[in-house]
């Protein structure tokens, strides 16, 4: 998923938790008794259920929820609590239990496409950069860092075989893994399989694609029949589904090579899992960021031509920007999440993770249509150019979130890119909102994802059992209200509606990758994102997704250390072909994709 390091300043800015107060509204019944014949059914009438609640009960749960009452008024909510809302719980306590099947996502959906609205019908286009085969080098490091256009080129000329360019991978894997932490299971049998039947095909003439023969790594909450596909969560270690997911039958039939199941955070939560934490290559002190920790240090150390992670709400930027890859987060709907782990029902989204900006679109061309599986999913033409011209475009920014952290050098600096190749840098604003409140939403789907867990105590087991871990989080969301859930989903409307105004000015947004109110504005409008190296920056302190532990400082560096950092493009609902174009332009001008961690 992905809460990342802003979660720490929703825990602070917010109460601890909501009660939930799903009492009904409408008509209030006798006090006790039974309706008489041929009379309405009426609130407040149904049998007593569960225990006892008093006034003082009420009191204590009104500092919660922050809303008073008077005496009067608790002891008739307390009176009648077992008559009119305790009968809520009977689907979860019983006698009468429902248990929703896993694959049953709610009745109610995001539908990011305000009404009038419609599904961009752009030409189904997609046109590659033009250019030669170049030479395959003679060292197998630097095959591995070569981006997916180029792998592809070699593997469809034949001048580099699928099961050479799997081996070389899977050799790199097994080498680096011990310094990273990256690797849950890997797949080599299947893999050697799936390498030598591209061989076969492409020296036959049957080339399926760019990703024919191209071995990838899956960030291990997508469903792969017969290989184990944990969540990265001790409970689900021994998990072995029995079919693919949608997005792994997509990249099987487009001819790619599966290595390995990568690592993420516990359930998509930031980078530790129950093998430890993943680490980021640039900078082993530190952990790669999460939840798609393991497709960002392995891309970003050689290990695969390109992996698969998913964002909820930051599981692909952060670590495409900790470890110096381009990550892309389609636009909600556009890629269907059948086979994967549900942590948010209206926010899962899966995209690519790749060393280059054309890569990703390369691989979103995959894995784009719909799934019946996915009632969210929706047909979404990709219409990518990636010689067209980007001069004139005009690209939205907030002048006040280029000042301030955490905003670098490297974003003011793009920031003028932009002028340098042509566009037209616009200065937009949103209003002053409380866009973390909208983290309700994301807390409560996820602790009804996970309720089963929640309630069977299978919590315990996962490794992180601090405040701003799930196993916190999702008993706290056992408390939250439900009409504070119904605005924050009124709120995110108007969010939506703030988004579709700004964007009739702008062609697309340049944003520094982790500004707090960006992550969560974009995420929950569903819009894609692209996160791309920018730049370097030093650090003089190891970073974490985690909430600052004064018992367990994090590492200290002097001199301080040189790693990557990324921008973030943001695009218009469906046009994740702009932002590649931009995206293409900007990582020409930048320069600076050809660096490698150093060691691997």
């Amino acid at each position: 998923m992905g809460t990342r390091n802003s979660r720490r300043r929703f825990l602070k800015a917010t109460p601890a938790v909501l009660l939930a107060a799903a009492a009904g509204c409408g008509k209030s019944g006798p006090s006790a008794g039974t309706q008489p014949a041929g009379a309405p059914p009426a609130f407040g009438t149904a049998p007593e259920v569960g225990p006892p609640i008093t006034p003082a009960t009420l009191a204590e749960a009104e500092k919660l929820v922050q809303f008073p009452l008077s005496l009067s008024e608790r002891e008739i909510a307390a009176d009648s609590w077992r008559r009119t809302v305790a009968a809520v719980y009977e689907r979860r306590t019983g006698p009468r239990k429902f248990a929703p099947p896993t694959a049953l996502a709610p009745a109610t959906k995001w539908d990011p496409l305000l009404p009038g609205t419609s599904v961009p019908q752009a030409p189904a286009r997609f046109v590659r950069t033009p250019g030669s085969v170049q030479p395959v080098p003679a060292d197998d490091a630097d095959i591995a860092f070569a981006p997916l256009t180029q792998l592809s080129r070699w593997v469809e000329s034949r001048r580099l075989t699928s099961e050479r360019l799997t081996n070389i991978y899977l050799e790199r894997l097994q080498r680096f893994d011990p310094k990273l932490r990256c690797v849950i299971t890997l797949t080599r049998d299947l893999a050697l399989q799936q390498a030598r039947q591209a061989d076969k095909e492409i020296a036959t003439g049957h080339y399926r694609g760019p990703l024919h023969g191209i071995p990838w790594g899956a960030k291990d909450l997508v469903d792969t029949a017969g290989v184990p596909t944990t969540y990265g969560a001790e409970p689900y270690r021994n998990r072995i589904p029995t079919t693919d997911a949608a997005v792994v039958r997509r990249l099987h039939e487009a001819g790619a090579v599966l290595v390995a199941k990568l690592s993420l955070g516990a359930l998509a939560l930031n980078d530790v899992w129950f093998g430890g934490q993943t680490m980021n290559p640039w900078l082993l002190e530190e952990g790669a960021s999460g939840s798609s920790a393991g497709p960002g240090a392995a891309t970003a150390a050689g290990l695969v031509g390109f992996s698969i992670g998913s964002e909820t709400e930051g599981s692909i930027v952060s670590p495409s920007m900790r470890c110096g890859v381009t990550g892309l987060r389609p636009t909600f709907g556009r890629v269907p999440r059948t086979g994967a782990m549900t942590l948010c029902w209206s926010l899962d989204k899966l995209g690519p993770m790749t060393r280059g900006v054309e890569d990703t679109l390369l691989v979103l061309q995959a894995l784009s249509g719909p799934d019946a599986g996915d009632v969210s999913s929706v047909p979404g033409r990709l219409d990518f150019d990636a010689a067209a011209p980007v001069k004139g475009l005009r690209v939205g920014y907030f002048p006040g979130w280029m000042k301030d952290n955490p905003a670098t050098a490297v974003d003011r600096a793009a920031l003028e890119q932009i002028g340098n190749l042509g566009m037209v840098p616009v200065e937009v604003s949103l209003p002053d909102w409380p866009y973390n409140s909208l983290n309700l939403i994301l807390f409560a789907e996820a602790a009804a994802a996970f309720e089963e867990l929640t309630l069977a105590w299978g919590l315990k087991d996962l490794k992180s059992q601090v405040a701003d871990a799930w196993p916190n989080l999702f008993r706290q969301a056992r408390f939250l209200s439900a009409v504070d859930f119904v605005q924050a989903d009124r709120m995110r409307r108007a969010v939506a509606q703030e988004m579709a105004r700004i964007f009739q000015g702008v062609d697309l947004l340049l944003v520094p990758s982790l500004r707090d109110e960006i992550l969560t504005i974009t995420n929950f409008t569903g819009h894609p994102s692209l996160t791309l190296r920018a730049g370097f920056v030093e650090v003089s302190e190891a970073r974490s997704d985690w909430a600052p532990d004064p018992a367990r400082p994090l590492p200290k560096f002097s001199p301080a250390r040189r790693v990557p950092h990324g921008v973030t493009l943001i695009g218009r609902l469906f046009d994740e072909g702009m932002i590649g174009r931009v995206g293409v332009a900007l990582e020409r001008a930048f320069g600076v994709t050809g660096e490698r961690p150093s060691g691997f």
